[in-house]
C-alpha cells in the first residue's frame, strides 16, 4: 500500500502520476485536449474531454508501472479551478459545454452587479473580484441560457461542480457531490471566514442552492472509487485547485513563503498563515488548505496569460515550431528592441482586473524581428510577476528574499533570468518541476496517514537551481516603466457588450 495516484486536470491537457512513498515519480502519463474558441472571449470545453483524458491517463500510468489500484494508498486531485461545468444527478451527462476559467462572456454582467453595488459585499465574504473568471456567473450563464436548466436546477435535479466535483462525481459512480475548500473560495459563492456556502451571495448572483456540492477538507478522505473505474476502491484523500496544490507541493508550509507557476497563466502565490489577510491591491484573498489540523490562507496574483503565450507564437503566429524553440530565439538577441507584448488576449487579471483589455504588440519599428517580439513574450510574463509583487508588498506583506518557481515554462533559463532581473531577489527553480502533482499526492499522503505531517514534506524539498540578479536596477525599472505605458494602451479596448 505505498502508492499514491494523483490526478492532475489542468486547462490544456490531463495527466496522472504515481508517487512512491518516498515522494518520488514512478511515472506519468499525459494527453492534450481540444480548445474551443466558439466566440470571441470565449473558452470552452467538453466535458467529456476531460473524463476521457484524466481516466485514460489513470489507467495508462498504472499499467506502465506495474502498479494495481489495489496497491494504492490514496488518491489525490488537483485541478485547473474556477472552470465550471453543469449536469444532471440522474446521468451524470452534461447538459453543456464547460465554461473554462479564462472566458470573459459574462463580463457585462459582471458590470451590473457592480453598478448594483455587490462588489464590496463579494469581497468582504470571498476575497475575490467581482470578475468573469470566477465560477459563479459562469454559472449564472448556463442556467439562463441553457434551455429548462434553470427551473431543473430549482427542482434538484442537476448539479454544479468545478472540475474536482466533475472528477469526484465521476471516480464514485455519482455517489459523492464534493468539492474541497481551496475550490469552493474560487467561485464567489463561499465565505472564507464561516467556510460554508452563502446564502445572501447565493440568491444575489441568482444560484440555486441545491445545485452546490458538499464542502470536504483538502487533506483526508472524503470517500472511495466506484471499483469499476480504476479496478479497485482507492480513497480519494486529497483535493487541492490547482495553485494551492503547487504552493504545497513547494513547501510554502510558513507564512510568508511564495510560489510562482508558470502554466498557461502564472499564478503568484503566498501563504499568509492561519487567518485571511485583506487586499487593498486588488489580490485574491483565497483558502490555500485546510485539513489534519493544518489550516492556511493565502494572497494570490493571477495572470490569465503566462505559457500559453508561447503556445500563441507557436500556433498563432507561426514563429517557432515547438515551445521548447522561444528560449534560443529570444536569446539571439541582447533585448526586445523596444517591443513590448501586452498579453491582455482575455483580459487583465491582477492587479489591472480589466475584463476589455485585450493584447497590444507595440514599438515595433522595421529592424523588430521575430526574434526581437519572442523575446518580448518573455519579459510579458516575467513584468506580470513583478506587478503582483508590488501588490503583494503595498498590501504590507514582508519583502520577498526568494521566488520558488514551477511549471513547465519555468524550464526556461532565459524567462528564469529575466524574472530574477527584473525582481531583484534570486528565483529558486525547485527539482520537481511538476510541484502541482507533488502537492496533491502530499496532501493525499497525509490525508491517509502516509506521512507524519509538514516537516517530513520539508525535508524532502529540493532546489534544482538558483537564478541570482544580474541586470544594473535602472535598466530593469525603465522596462518596468515602459511595460506600464504599454498595459495602459491595451484596458478597456473591448468595451462592446461580448456575452452574446
Amino acid at each position: 500500500m505505498g502508492y499514491l495516484l494523483t490526478l492532475d486536470q489542468g486547462t490544456t491537457s490531463s495527466r496522472a502520476m504515481v508517487f512512491d512513498a518516498e515522494g518520488r515519480v514512478r511515472g506519468v502519463a499525459q494527453r492534450e485536449y481540444v480548445q474551443h474558441y466558439p466566440r470571441p472571449g470565449w473558452v470552452e470545453h467538453d466535458p467529456q474531454d476531460i473524463l476521457a483524458t484524466q481516466f485514460d491517463c489513470a489507467r495508462q500510468v498504472l499499467a506502465d508501472t506495474g502498479v494495481t489500484a489495489a496497491e494504492l494508498a490514496g488518491i489525490g486531485i488537483t485541478n485547473q479551478r474556477e472552470t465550471s461545468l453543469l449536469w444532471e444527478r440522474a446521468s451524470g451527462r452534461a447538459l453543456a459545454p464547460a465554461i473554462v476559467w479564462q472566458d470573459r462572456r459574462t463580463a457585462a454582467a459582471c458590470e451590473r452587479l457592480r453598478a448594483q453595488g455587490l462588489a464590496p459585499l463579494v469581497r468582504e465574504r470571498t476575497g475575490l473580484e467581482l470578475d468573469p473568471y470566477f465560477s459563479a456567473t459562469k454559472l449564472a450563464w448556463l442556467l439562463d441560457h441553457v434551455p429548462g436548466a434553470r427551473a431543473r436546477a430549482e427542482a434538484g435535479e442537476l448539479a454544479f461542480g468545478t472540475v474536482d466535483s466533475w472528477l469526484v462525481w465521476h471516480l464514485t459512480g455519482g455517489r459523492l457531490h464534493v468539492t474541497d475548500c481551496s475550490n469552493a473560495s474560487r467561485t464567489l459563492l463561499y465565505d472564507i471566514h464561516r467556510g460554508d456556502w452563502d446564502a445572501e451571495l447565493c440568491a444575489a448572483l441568482g444560484i440555486p442552492p441545491a445545485l452546490l456540492p458538499h464542502v470536504v477538507d483538502s487533506i483526508g478522505v472524503c470517500g472511495e472509487t466506484d471499483p469499476a473505474v480504476l479496478g479497485a476502491a482507492v480513497p480519494i484523500a486529497g483535493i487541492a485547485g490547482d495553485q494551492q496544490a503547487a504552493t504545497f507541493g513547494q513547501a510554502c508550509f510558513a507564512p510568508g513563503m511564495a510560489k510562482n507557476t508558470y502554466g498557461t497563466g502564472c499564478f503568484l502565490v503566498m501563504n499568509t498563515g492561519s487567518r485571511p489577510v485583506t487586499s487593498s491591491h486588488r489580490l485574491l484573498t483565497t483558502v490555500g488548505w485546510r485539513g489534519r489540523g493544518l489550516v492556511a490562507y493565502a494572497l494570490e496574483g493571477s495572470i490569465f496569460m503566462g505559457g500559453a503565450i508561447v503556445q500563441w507564437l507557436r500556433d498563432g503566429l507561426g514563429l517557432i515550431r515547438s515551445a521548447a524553440e522561444i528560449e534560443a530565439l529570444a536569446a539571439s538577441v541582447p533585448d526586445s528592441g523596444g517591443v513590448v507584448l501586452v498579453p491582455a488576449f482575455t483580459g487583465l487579471g491582477a492587479p489591472w482586473w480589466d475584463a476589455y483589455a485585450r493584447g497590444t504588440l507595440i514599438g515595433l519599428t522595421r529592424g523588430s524581428t521575430a526574434a526581437h517580439v519572442a523575446r518580448a513574450a518573455l519579459e510579458a510574463i516575467a513584468l506580470q510577476t513583478v506587478d503582483l509583487v508590488e501588490a503583494m508588498k503595498g498590501d504590507g506583506a514582508a519583502p520577498l528574499t526568494e521566488l520558488r518557481v514551477d511549471g513547465g515554462a519555468a524550464a526556461n533559463d532565459l524567462l528564469m533570468q529575466i524574472q530574477a532581473d527584473l525582481l531583484g531577489v534570486p528565483v529558486v527553480r525547485s527539482r520537481m518541476l511538476e510541484t502541482t502533482a507533488l502537492g496533491a499526492a502530499c496532501m493525499a499522503g497525509l490525508g491517509v496517514g502516509m506521512w507524519s505531517g509538514t516537516d517530513e514534506l520539508t525535508a524532502r524539498w529540493q532546489a534544482e537551481r538558483r537564478f541570482e540578479p544580474a541586470q544594473p536596477a535602472a535598466r530593469c525599472e525603465a522596462l518596468r516603466a515602459r511595460w506600464h505605458r504599454a498595459v495602459e494602451r491595451s484596458r478597456g479596448w473591448a468595451e462592446e457588450d461580448e456575452e452574446g
